[in-house]
């Protein structure tokens, strides 16, 4: 959500009229909330975030780690999840640093009970070691790339998309199973095995 979105005269009366057009359960809407939206008037942004929690709706500390990053925000706003900036996971293999960070990151949200969410994995070494770190969700190229809108209005409505015209004319039209790259992938860790 962009400064000048969380800025609406009502955001949360918008925000609930939505909810009750759509008919989406409040549970499944997550807002992404950066630290910048905190910045500018800390007291209204505390009561904003507050009444819509009071609706039922998610909100992530998104880009945690630029910024500004001040523990407060975690203290003082009702979050729901971190996110990793994308940032500190590019490189994540070869830079100490960026690794030393994404770990802290993680072990802070997990004292506070809170998920953490790594933006920008791109590679299956970097999704291990976030696994290895406790990360609870990844989400970017490794996961998904972004695809033309069909594909998601397919995703959407579970209707087969033909790989080309051939195949819608001989019916042999397939459903696509590509996850959106905004939607967050748990981690699973790999299990080897037992051998016998």
């Amino acid at each position: 959500m962009s400064p000048a979105q969380f800025c609406h005269g009502d955001l949360p009366g918008l925000v609930h009229t939505v909810l009750l057009e759509t008919g989406l359960s409040p549970s499944r809407l997550e807002l992404e909330i950066t630290e910048s939206v905190l910045i500018d008037d800390f007291g209204r942004a505390q009561a904003i975030l507050r009444r819509l929690k009071n609706l039922g709706v998610k909100i992530a500390m998104d880009d945690f780690g630029t910024g500004y990053s001040s523990l407060s925000y975690l203290q003082s706003f009702p979050f729901d999840k971190i996110k990793i900036d994308r940032s500190f996971v590019t490189d994540l293999e070869s830079n100490s640093h960026n690794a030393a960070i994404v770990r802290a990151v993680i072990t802070l949200a997990k004292s506070l009970n809170l998920p953490v969410l790594a933006e920008g994995v791109e590679t299956e070494q970097q999704r291990l070691i976030l696994s290895q770190e406790g990360c609870d969700q990844v989400q970017g190229y490794l996961i998904g790339r972004p695809q033309p809108i069909e594909i998601y209005d397919a995703l959407v409505h579970a209707v087969p998309i033909p790989h080309g015209p051939a195949d819608s004319v001989a019916g042999n039209a397939s459903f696509v199973q590509v996850p959106p790259p905004h939607v967050a992938t748990p981690i699973r860790p790999v299990r080897k095995r037992a051998t016998r």
